[in-house]
This record gives structure tokens, sequence and C-alpha cells, in this order.
């Protein structure tokens, strides 16, 4: 009697591995368990209403002196302006073969391993599209988002070096509406430089959450695929507040497959995901994108960003920095 084999699509039930995939996406990803990145069901529901770009209109704050009333002359009137916000629909998909998940077949219970380690591809992957979003709303003045950066690079001492004070600097780009900024994303480099300069905090783990480092009271997050320009010792630091980036997650048309190579003996596991990740207040043009949405390196074009909220309304600041 032939062996039975176990293969991928004796394991996967779609309708649960999607949701879960998810939901470990988000448990595993270090920006939305930061705040930084915040999902909610309005732009679940933008992200599966169809179409490539996103509208999300919005009305503009209210401006003009007050007048003092008269007996004799009326009141100016004023008026409301509407604006939008344009967000791109992101389509990405990545295929499997059993060889890279035949440890995960072999575990007690092998859908939710699989499941694990594509949530934890797709964790990574987004950090990688908000990094190269980062990337291309500060790649140009074009953008208008030189207002929300601060580059101290080019000075000379301890003017060009990151550290309590002019981090303050950085932090106060956004002036009165400072304090909406509540987390750094740092290079290991540049946490450990502060670690030997004794401005890193540590929170202790607590009710299986691990332990958090924090700076000036603020969070940090440790990623090093943040810009480094390692020829003239220049590191790039961002500083967001709460929901700096909206999440919504889409609906691709079958988001999970199952193929099989019968003549290579391989089973192929394929996820797809449609999904919006983008910067609160700073729209995409969509003008340079040669596919049907836009890949990392479109999104890191300045040319295909402007920023249309006020500058202190938008939760980001970029800090260019040394590190001695």
């Amino acid at each position: 009697m032939s062996a039975t084999k176990t293969i991928i699509s004796d394991v996967i039930v779609p309708e649960v591995f999607n949701p879960y995939v998810v939901e470990r996406t988000a448990e595993l990803s270090a920006f939305y368990q930061s705040g930084i990145i915040a999902r909610n069901e309005a732009l679940d529901a933008l992200a599966r209403a169809g179409g490539k770009l996103i509208n999300m209109p919005f009305w503009e704050d209210l401006d003009g002196d007050d007048e003092v009333l008269s007996d004799v002359e009326a009141l100016t009137v004023g008026k409301i302006t509407a604006n939008q916000d344009v967000a791109a629909l992101l389509a990405r998909g990545k295929a499997w073969s059993v060889n890279d998940l035949a440890k995960a077949l072999s575990g007690d219970d092998p859908m939710a391993a699989i499941g694990d380690l594509v949530a934890a591809y797709w964790a990574r992957r987004f950090q990688v599209v908000l990094l190269k979003t980062l990337e291309g709303i500060f790649g140009n003045e074009a953008t208008g988002m030189d207002t929300n950066k601060l580059d101290i690079s080019s000075e000379t001492g301890d003017a060009a070096i990151i550290s309590a004070k002019t981090a303050v600097d950085a932090i106060y780009k956004l002036g009165d509406s400072s304090e909406k900024l509540t987390g750094f994303a740092m290079h290991s480099a540049v946490v450990a430089k502060l670690t030997k300069d004794d401005l890193i905090e540590t929170i202790p783990p607590s009710e299986g959450k691990p332990a958090i480092k924090t700076f000036l009271g603020k969070p940090i997050i440790e990623d090093d695929g943040l810009p480094v320009d390692s020829t003239n010792d220049i590191y790039t630091t961002y500083i967001f507040g709460q929901g700096a980036f909206g999440w919504g997650e889409g609906a691709a048309p079958v988001p999970t497959e199952t193929d099989r190579d019968s003549l290579a003996g391989d089973d192929i596991l394929i996820n797809r995901r449609h999904f919006i990740l983008h910067p609160r207040g700073v729209k995409f043009k969509n003008l340079y994108v040669a596919g049907s949405t836009p890949s990392n390196a479109e999104l890191a074009d300045y040319r295909n960003w402007e920023r249309v909220y006020e500058p202190k309304n938008v939760r980001i600041v970029q800090f260019k920095h040394k590190l001695a």
C-alpha cells in the first residue's frame, strides 16, 4: 500500500486562512502595534470599492480674521473649501513552493504554521512599502513636505549629531502640534549611539508584551531598512504620530489558492493582497506608474506625491543627522 502524503491543498482552508493571515500581519507589524499604522472599517470599505485610486475628500480648516460687529455693516461671508486626499490601491502577490513550507507542513497545526510564515512575510513587505512611500514623499521639495523635515547633516560638530536637543528641534517642526508625534523609527546604529549616550529607556515587558525602548519618552521602532548614506555617515530617522499611515484591506478576487507542478513534484501556495497603505494628508498623483498599480520604485518617486493637508496635520517628520 502506498504511503499518503500531506500536501498544501489538504491543510489550507481559504475562508479561514485569509482572515488569519490579515490578523497575524497586524500582530507581527511593529508599525501597526505602535499605532503608526491604523486600520479602520472606512478604509477597508474604500479598498474594496473598486478603482485603482481611492478618493478621500476632506474640508479644509476655516481661516480669516474675526470682525467687529456693527449695526451698519454686515459681516463678510467666508467659505469653507473642500480638498481631496488620494490613495493608491496596491495589488501584490507572492507564490511559494512546498519546499519553502515543508517544515510548516510537519507542524501540529500546519495551516496556522503556514499562515504565520505568510503573515510574517507580508508584515516585512508592508514595512518596505511604508519606507518606500516615505522616500517618495520626502524626495523633493516639490511634494510640499519640506515643512516637515529637519536636516542637520551639513552642520558641524555637535550641531550635526542626533541628541536629545537636536531631536527636540525635529519634533518641533510641527510647532504647537508637536504633541501629535508619539514615536520614532530609527536604524539600529542610531539606537546603539543613543544607548551609549544613556538616552534610551526601556519599559520592562508586561502581560506577554515585549520590552519597549523609548527616547524622549516616545517608543522606538528599530529598522535597518531606514536610509543610510554610509559614505557621509548620514542617517534618516522618522518621527510619527498615531495613525500617520492609514491601512485598508481590500479583497483580491482569489486571495489564496494552491496549485501543483506534477512534473516537478512541487505543491504551490499563492497569496494575493489588495490593500491601501497611505500617508494621511499626502495624495498619490499617479503620474508615473507603468502598471495597473504602483510598484515600490514608483511609490519612492517624489513626482507621484503632493501634500494636501496643512503641514501640522501630516503626522510625520523626517530627521536627517549624523552619529558622530
